[in-house]
């Protein structure tokens, strides 16, 4: 399969006429931080969060470094304000989405049509994984309560009671472009006048499922992962969440509240090139950006910055960088992959990580990738490796590519 280079569309007069949406609160929790103000810090002092497991149970505790969330269950159960079993998945996306509900100012009631559109690929997995050896025990009393909230929409169902939210409520389980999704799936409803706020994003906990998984796949580095250097081995495995609220332009005026950005692009593709393996070629990465910049009516060069999905394994990055040729030539925008700090949180990555684009927009700053020696990108001042405050930012592109080709990439303007 080709796909053509071709020239991207010229603003249409009409375009005036599709509705805007804005970004008007962010939440996230993750290795680096507990709330925003805390990721901010650590992405600031170049502070990593990867680092050795100390909450999930595994034979492999000894061997991979995670960026697990410095929490137990029992204080995110805390934070939360819940009793009974939960989900480490449904807890950590109700703190962030809290936060991003509580940023933009919508503490209370919702005057508003609101709507949640909750990522996840993990689940409640991390509570069926206790099930399994009780029942080989025959003894199920009260173990039930730990498969019904197994499946991904019983994370977000969970959310939408704690929040009060009624009107829509859904959930995308796309792999690692997940988060992307239901934020676009979020803006196409607000566009169409369907809802007028949405608390979009995703959630992912570290469960043994995954880590085994990911670890059969071979594709798991020993060592701090290094995203984007001719030296990478592969991807550290994080957990977290990363929310935000979209609105309206008329929700936008009504309020008054902080705009920090708005959502101008979007585009998911799929190559479908392999259930796990990214194509060489880079089509789908190439498609997703593409279509993303047609959609803003941007060309290459009005792309300032680029957070890219970057895991650190062989095939990703030689794939998005291949991608990134076709599109940019020589020219490229800065850019870097802030899993270097948080690990690769699956279906939360694209909610954590369009947190920290509209966050690099709104401050004027660049945040960097870690641990980058000989980057993959060789041109000197494109590969970001120190936290660069005082650039000029108009067009932020955040890059979300996940298992079965399923790519996705976001654009957030200023506002």
């Amino acid at each position: 399969m080709q796909i053509s280079s071709s020239p991207l569309r010229q603003k249409n007069p009409d375009d005036q006429l599709v509705p805007p949406v804005y970004i008007a609160g962010l939440g996230a929790i993750s290795a680096i931080g507990n709330n925003v103000a805390e990721n901010v810090l650590s992405l600031q002092s170049g502070r990593s969060g990867i680092g050795k497991i100390e909450h999930l149970s595994t034979l492999h505790k000894e061997v991979f470094p995670v960026g697990e969330v410095k929490s137990a269950n029992e204080e995110l159960a805390e934070r939360c304000g819940w009793t009974g079993t939960n989900s480490r998945s449904a807890m950590l996306a109700y703190i962030a989405a809290r936060e991003a509900l509580l940023d933009a100012g919508f503490d209370g009631g919702m005057p508003y049509r609101t709507g949640l559109v909750s990522a996840t690929s993990v689940g409640g997995m991390d509570l069926t994984e206790n099930f399994y050896p009780a029942f080989l025990e025959n003894n199920l009393s009260g173990k039930l309560r730990n498969v019904v909230q197994h499946e991904c929409g019983a994370v977000t169902e969970r959310v939408a009671k704690a929040l009060g939210i009624t009107e829509f409520v859904t959930t995308i389980s796309t792999a690692c472009s997940s988060s992307a999704n239901a934020i676009m799936l979020a803006a196409r409803m607000i566009r169409h006048g369907l809802l007028d706020i949405a608390i979009a994003g995703g959630t992912d906990a570290l469960s043994k499922f995954t880590l085994n998984g990911f670890n059969t796949l071979m594709i798991l580095d020993h060592q701090l992962c290094q995203p984007f250097d001719q030296g990478r081995r592969g991807l550290n495995l994080g957990e977290g969440a990363g929310f935000v609220v979209l609105t309206s332009e008329k929700v936008a005026d009504a309020t008054r509240h902080k705009k920090y950005a708005r959502l101008t692009g979007y585009c998911n593709a799929n190559d479908a090139h392999h259930q796990t393996a990214s194509s060489p070629e880079g089509i789908g990465s190439y498609t997703a950006m593409m279509g993303a910049m047609a959609m803003a009516g941007l060309a290459p060069g009005d792309i300032d910055y680029i957070n890219l999905h970057g895991t650190g394994t062989q095939n990703n990055d030689a794939s998005e960088s291949t991608a990134l040729h076709r599109i940019f030539g020589t020219a490229y925008p800065r850019m870097s992959s802030t899993k270097s700090f948080t690990g690769h949180t699956l279906a939360a990555c694209g909610g954590i990580e369009a947190v920290y684009s509209v966050l690099s927009l709104e401050r004027q700053c660049l945040f960097p990738g870690l641990r980058i020696t000989t980057p993959v990108i060789e041109k000197p001042g494109v590969m970001v490796s120190a936290y660069t405050p005082d650039v000029a930012l108009r067009n932020v592109l955040s890059n979300s590519f996940g298992f079965g080709g399923n790519c996705s990439s976001l654009i957030f303007s200023q506002a």
